[in-house]
């Protein structure tokens, strides 16, 4: 008997195509009724870790720009990088929409005041569908969640955590500054006093002294919350980051390609097949990447994560158990 296409034998139900896990392209899609892109934006804010306030230094993975490189420059207001992210999209495709996307350093940490100014200008720019906000477990008092609970009365509104790693040893071994309590807390407030904002986790794999097990244990501790969103994607070290010298030291060794294909599989079976998979691979500014090779090689992982999935004959959260 004839096997089947990728695509043709997919058990997934939230797909319309080969891919056995939940994209954010076909969410979005689902979503809007049309291909929505997302532009990045600096709006100078920096971290409670940088400044001094629980550490300095930064995150060691975290690059001078705090993980913002592809934004446009943060001296220019806020409409001008969004005008420039439309005109580097369009030059490619033509969304129906655009979502603003504050990356850069802790996009909470800000007197409420300052945040509503600015996001309530960025959800008011030319075709923008959404507002996407980056920041830290530890930047969320009531007063912005009240605030972002108000917001996503009027917009697509998502909040993406940066977790890395539900264990406290890593937390202090990449210097996050806060504990996994720290966290839990925030998510706790949040589904609480903005149940209408989506909440993404985002974590990493290969990080310094994590195995494979490790990984996939934070894999399944946020599974058990049912995020909207799930960002994963190995470790990546930059040449500006302070991950840096003990990469070039022999300190540091980045996770294997191999492993990392396959513990990205072993992730997505334990995720509940609603949530949205918004990355699978890392994106570093081209000359700054140090290691690993794979991860400059995102279109051929995303490949191999497709065919293993195939190969297995599994899909996101095929062994995901809701507790």
């Amino acid at each position: 008997m004839k096997q089947g296409t990728q695509r043709e034998t997919n058990p997934f139900p939230y797909s319309d195509t080969n891919k056995r896990y939940h994209t954010y392209e076909y969410y979005l899609r689902h979503t809007f009724g049309g291909r929505v892109a997302k532009i990045s934006l600096d709006a100078g804010f920096t971290c409670p870790n940088i400044d001094g306030r629980c550490g300095r230094g930064g995150c060691i993975y975290c690059s001078a720009r705090g993980s913002g490189d592809f934004a446009a420059d943060a001296s220019l207001s806020i409409a001008a990088q969004y005008a420039a992210g439309r005109a580097l999209v369009s030059a490619k495709w033509q969304p129906s929409g655009y979502i603003s996307y504050f990356q850069a350093h802790t996009n909470t940490y800000a007197p409420v005041e300052k945040l509503r100014a600015l996001f309530e200008e960025a959800i008011s720019l030319p075709d923008a569908v959404g507002l996407s906000v980056a920041t830290r477990a530890d930047c969320l008092p009531d007063e912005v969640i009240d605030l972002l609970a108000e917001l996503s009365v009027c917009t697509h509104l998502t909040v993406e955590l940066g977790l890395q790693s539900t264990n406290d040893e890593t937390a202090l071994r990449i210097n996050r500054g806060h504990t996994l309590v720290t966290f839990l807390d925030a998510w706790q407030r949040l589904r609480a006093r903005a149940p209408r904002v989506r909440l993404a986790v985002h974590l990493m794999l290969g990080l310094p002294a994590e195995t494979p097990a490790m990984m996939l244990e934070s894999v399944r501790r946020v599974a058990a919350l049912r995020p909207d969103e799930m960002k994963l994607h190995a470790l990546y070290v930059t040449a500006d980051a302070p991950l840096a010298a003990d990469y070039l030291a022999g300190k540091y060794a980045p996770i294997d390609e191999g492993v990392y294909v396959d513990t990205v599989v072993k992730a997505l079976e334990l995720l509940p097949p609603t949530t949205v998979v918004s990355r699978l691979t890392g994106d570093a500014p081209r000359g700054t990447l140090l290691a690993p090779a794979f991860s400059a090689r995102k279109r051929e992982v995303l490949a191999l994560i497709d065919r293993e999935l195939f190969a297995r004959r599994t899909w996101q959260g095929k062994h995901y158990q809701d507790t």
